[in-house]
């Protein structure tokens, strides 16, 4: 067998895989949360989201709403450098938006259960 007809098979193998693999996966909805970043958000976004008064009020006068914060703990980078990811009892994260959001800063709240949004800052 010549080496071109082997590389072809190989590909198509390959290529069948790929694809079974991803179909797989997505039935079982899996995520690839490997970055430190990623990992926070995750963390985040899998506990019970609370509002702290000052975020409510920015809520009820239209200033943001819950869906760009939503956005915002999906597609945001975490600044570790102004958070506080060992303080006791609830870690302190600051999350910076990312493309159209980048004007919107979140202060959050990680604790066991539950993560507050503590502050926003609009820019």
């Amino acid at each position: 067998m010549k080496l071109l007809k082997r590389i072809g098979f190989y590909l198509i193998g390959v290529t069948i895989g790929v694809y079974f693999v991803q179909f797989m996966w997505k039935e079982k909805d899996v995520s690839f949360d490997y970055g430190p970043d990623a990992r926070t958000l995750k963390s985040i976004r899998t506990k019970e989201i609370k509002y702290s008064e000052a975020v409510q009020l920015m809520i009820s006068t239209n200033q943001i709403d819950t869906a760009k914060i939503n956005t915002l703990l999906k597609f945001s980078d975490v600044d570790f450098n102004k958070s506080k990811p060992r303080q006791k009892p609830c870690a302190e994260y600051f999350l910076t938006g990312k493309g159209n959001l980048e004007n919107i800063d979140l202060y959050v709240s990680r604790c066991d259960s539950i993560a507050t949004i503590e502050h926003i800052n609009v820019k």
